[in-house]
């Protein structure tokens, strides 16, 4: 099996109104998108988040990852990784080059298992048939006051879900305190409630001091309390309150999700496999978190990363966005998006590949 042509592009998809987390307001979702295609005619296909810099990861597929895999074997990942890594060691470590590197190699890995002929899931060790869900929301609008917050959250439960993810971290604290003790009120004591603050506290003292006022409504994780560079302010974090950190959504290889442990900086692991370094890296974090019985909770990603919870034992749960909620809208170029049934729970693809395929419709619609 040989590689015939490496293709990537990027897409971009307009929301019907901005969105706020706490520091950044968001009005469009864009995606670099990645074909690696073989001279026997099977394709397997990648992509990644972008945040305004879909051109760019495009262009570094095309220009410095192409060249080393055209006429290579897909279906051996670990080299291929190391090639691309090794080869752009002084300017692919992180960031938006890695994002290439992970859309290429997910498109390896899809590539992989149609040869195969075996769901990625199966193909991967196979550990579950299904993987939980949590809905993830509570995003700030100018339009959007308590009510408006109640009312989303009381549409997860509607819709089964018995864990759901609020921001927080935009408005003073008092009001913060407010919001969640309103989201807390609504879903009742048992279920469970996750924050996210997106890195917005600049100190540990401002971090601890807010992630301590939220601890009477039971929150299981705050993921991000500080930028994810400050390992030391994080760690006295998540060493100050009485639930966990968790973080990752940023993070690169499994060098830095080791950093992040061995300090003290997280009990949770939230690696995105179109961040990372793609599924073979994606795999190195979570065997690594094994080891140390830590959870992986993936960010984003539902279609992708439902099967790869479902690949291994200490797959937590997997963040899934309504797209009515017109917050992350990857779905309108997924031919048959993933959705959780009325338990919250995900069934994982039976196709061969990762079972994400594209709307080629879709994609000529959005393409930059």
């Amino acid at each position: 099996m040989e590689i015939e042509s490496v293709e990537s592009y990027p897409i971009e998809i307009p929301l019907e109104t901005p969105v706020s987390f706490s520091n950044r307001t968001i009005h469009y979702r864009d995606h670099a998108i990645t074909h690696v295609r073989t001279a026997s005619g099977i394709e397997g296909v990648g992509y990644s988040l972008c945040y305004e810099a879909a051109e760019l990861v495009a262009d570094a597929v095309e220009s410095r990852l192409a060249p080393v895999l055209e006429g290579e074997d897909p279906r051996d990942t670990e080299r291929l990784w190391n090639e691309m890594y090794e080869g752009n060691i002084q300017i692919g470590r992180a960031g938006l080059f890695l994002r290439a590197i992970s859309s290429v190699d997910i498109a390896l890995w899809d590539l992989k298992a149609k040869a195969a002929e075996q769901p990625l899931y199966k193909l991967l060790g196979g550990h579950a048939d299904a993987v939980p869900t949590y809905a993830s929301g509570g995003y700030y609008r100018d339009d959007k006051g308590h009510e408006g917050l109640r009312n989303e959250i009381n549409r997860y439960l509607d819709e089964g879900h018995d864990a759901v993810k609020m921001k927080v971290g935009r408005r003073s604290l008092p009001e913060e305190v407010e919001r969640v003790a309103a989201v807390r009120e609504e879903i009742g004591p048992d279920r469970t409630l996750f924050l996210d603050a997106n890195g917005v506290w600049s100190s540990a003292p401002e971090g601890i001091r807010a992630c301590q006022a939220f601890e009477p409504y039971d929150p299981y994780f705050m993921e991000e309390p500080v930028m994810i560079d400050r390992v030391e302010t994080m760690a006295q974090v998540n060493d100050a309150i009485d639930y966990p950190v968790a973080t990752g959504e940023l993070e690169g290889t499994r060098h830095n999700f080791a950093n992040l442990y061995d300090r003290g900086a997280a009990g949770i692991l939230q690696p995105d496999a179109t961040v990372c370094g793609g599924i073979t890296e994606w795999l190195r974090i979570a065997k690594y978190a094994s080891a140390y019985d830590v959870p992986i909770a993936p960010h984003y990603n539902w279609n992708l990363h439902a099967s790869l919870v479902g690949a291994v034992e200490n797959g937590m749960i997997v963040e899934y966005f309504y797209r009515d909620m017109d917050v992350k809208v990857f779905d309108d170029v997924v031919e048959e998006p993933l959705g959780p049934n009325d338990e919250g729970m995900i069934e994982l693809p039976d196709a061969p590949g990762h079972g994400v395929e594209l709307d080629e419709d879709a994609l000529q619609e959005f393409r930059i």
